[in-house]
């Protein structure tokens, strides 16, 4: 094994075992929020409080992944969400728990999660040869697809057994192994603005990565594109169950239904990852991306044609299949093309979209679910996707961005 796959093998392992636990908690958080207040609106209120600190603060986490030590602030990320985790912990096993301080937690492992995705998506090119990029995205997507999979079966059975505070105990060792991974086995070469004198404000850099952006021509089309299509994916992430629900009466009782869609999914995603991994993809990421989008147009647009459950159940596997297709030459895209002075500052920016287009999509989709029927959501939304998915093959900058670069000698 060459010096950069043992490493990454450490970086990745470290950060999946951290991914365990992140995923449980999660799962306990909005459950015990269920649970204890069987409120729409209170929980609407802890998902907005989830997806806010993203938006807010990843400017400042591009900045801070363009100018520090990325290891040192993943494993401040990390070890903030740990300690906080570790609180809650606590405050459970005294039955002092209230459902403002989840709330209030969510908020701050929002935090430290906008910190992390930059720093780890900055992190990564700085690991691993260009031309193996592909290869290890698709790895660790597969990788997290299955834990996906696995995590609410596995927080259902330790529910079982124990209670729901135990679980941030569970995410506090898994943290620390963890940060302990990174410390002691992994190794993340140095950026070129590491030990550059500071001579511009945060603001400043953050300008400066925007004014980087404008002046590529390939990324604000991929930025726009990306916006809308993560709209368009809104009504099949977030309405399925809904539509599951109210359309497939007559196909066994609703948690069967529902556990059904959600497990093909995520299967479907662990599978497309790996075949990602193994393949690479075509020679040129957008036609990769651009097909990929097509196909889980088509997908959508059948969700909302098709009235056998168990037809409908093959087309969501199809889609999780897919979905990586798209996700991972998007992202290795940025990581092969973008200066690496930027690329925290251009990740944080993926990670504002990601997070503002998804509350507008459902904000759009949301209501119009209670005036019209979810199935010609699902056509519309389908067949707009198959558009966008045309729409890529003719951006030229973004075709020409595509392209593979050439092979990187491997550490």
């Amino acid at each position: 094994m060459k010096n950069w796959q043992r490493n990454i093998s450490f970086f990745i392992a470290g950060q999946m075992i951290s991914f365990v636990g992140s995923l449980l908690v999660q799962y306990a958080i909005f459950w015990y929020i269920n649970l204890e207040t069987e409120s729409g609106t209170i929980l609407t209120i802890a998902i907005i409080a989830s997806f806010m600190p993203l938006l807010i603060f990843s400017p400042i986490a591009g900045v801070l992944a363009d100018k520090m030590n990325r290891k040192l602030l993943i494993v401040i990320a990390d070890g903030t969400i740990a300690l906080v985790t570790l609180i809650t912990a606590i405050l459970f096993s005294l039955g002092n728990i209230e459902i403002w301080m989840l709330i209030a937690v969510t908020v701050v492992r929002g935090i430290g999660q906008a910190i992390h995705g930059p720093a780890i998506g900055a992190a990564i090119p700085l690991m691993v040869p260009q031309d193996k990029l592909m290869r290890v995205q698709g790895i660790q997507s597969g990788i997290q697809s299955a834990f996906n999979v696995l995590g609410p079966i596995v927080a259902a059975i330790l529910i079982s057994w124990f209670s729901i505070g135990f679980l941030f105990y569970i995410d506090t060792v898994t943290a620390v192994i963890g940060v302990l991974t990174l410390l002691l086995l992994v190794t993340i070469p140095k950026h070129v603005n590491e030990d550059k004198p500071k001579t511009t404000n945060g603001i400043q850099d953050f300008v400066a990565g925007l004014k980087y952006v404008k002046t590529h021509s390939f990324l604000i089309p991929f930025f726009i594109y990306l916006f809308f299509v993560l709209i368009l994916v809104s009504p099949v992430a977030f309405l399925s169950p809904l539509q599951v629900v109210r359309s497939f009466e007559t196909y066994g009782d609703e948690v069967f239904r529902l556990t059904m869609v959600e497990v093909s999914f995520s299967l479907g995603m662990t599978i497309g990852a790996l075949i990602v991994a193994w393949w690479g993809g075509f020679n040129n990421r957008i036609i990769t991306a651009g097909i990929a989008i097509s196909i889980m147009g088509f997908g959508v647009l059948m969700l909302g044609i098709v009235s056998n459950f168990y037809i409908y159940f093959a087309f969501m596997l199809m889609q999780g299949i897919v979905l990586p297709f798209y996700n991972t030459p998007m992202t290795v895209i940025l990581q092969e093309q973008v200066d690496p002075a930027y690329m925290g500052r251009v990740t944080s920016i993926s990670t504002m979209i990601n997070s503002i287009a998804m509350p507008i999509g459902i904000a759009v989709f949301g209501p119009l679910a209670d005036i019209l029927d979810i199935e010609w959501l699902m056509i519309v939304s389908g067949g707009l996707m198959l558009v966008f998915g045309f729409l890529y093959f003719m951006n030229q900058p973004m075709m020409k961005a595509g392209v593979k670069p050439a092979k990187t000698k491997a550490l």
